[in-house]
């Protein structure tokens, strides 16, 4: 499961800065990744937070995170998604992919819309990732159901 999702993604997304972490503590991997956007004219920001900041190159960093939902301890707000897998047993491969090829879409709308909303200088601009777990469970084809068990350590 690891070893294909690793590289998958190394594949998939090699555009963009991500990071895999196998939590074999807590039986979780988090997928995170950083997108980037020129402040031009280093407009005051806040984020999420209230932090405010004017820096000429803006950071945004998000995270998926896959769990087994019997161990896994986690607060679903920290991530953009979480998407349970099955225990030891893992996870369909068709699923893995959909995971994978849905997270590309999901940063490349999230790189233009950071675009965006750094070109807009209005006050009510806001700018915010979305995972619709609809769309991604409509992207899983039928094609290898076969299941990726969660690795021994």
């Amino acid at each position: 499961m690891v070893t294909y999702l690793d590289n998958y993604l190394n594949k998939k997304i090699p555009d963009y800065e991500l990071a895999l972490d196998w939590d074999t503590r807590n039986h979780s991997f988090e997928i995170a990744f950083r997108i980037y956007g020129e402040n031009k004219g280093q407009i005051e920001i806040d984020d999420a937070d209230g932090v405010a900041s004017e820096e000429e190159i803006i950071e945004f960093e998000d995270a998926i995170l896959l769990v087994d939902p019997d161990k896994s301890k986690y607060d679903a707000e920290d991530y953009l998604a979480v998407i349970p897998y099955e225990g030891k047993k893992g996870m369909k491969k068709n699923e893995l992919t959909a995971v994978v090829d849905y997270l590309k879409d999901v940063i490349d709308d999230g790189q233009s819309d950071l675009l965006d909303f750094l070109a807009d200088d209005s006050d009510e601009a806001v700018f915010e990732m979305n995972w619709d777990d609809a769309v991604f469970k409509a992207s899983i084809k039928p094609s290898d159901s076969s299941y990726l068990s969660y690795p021994s350590y």
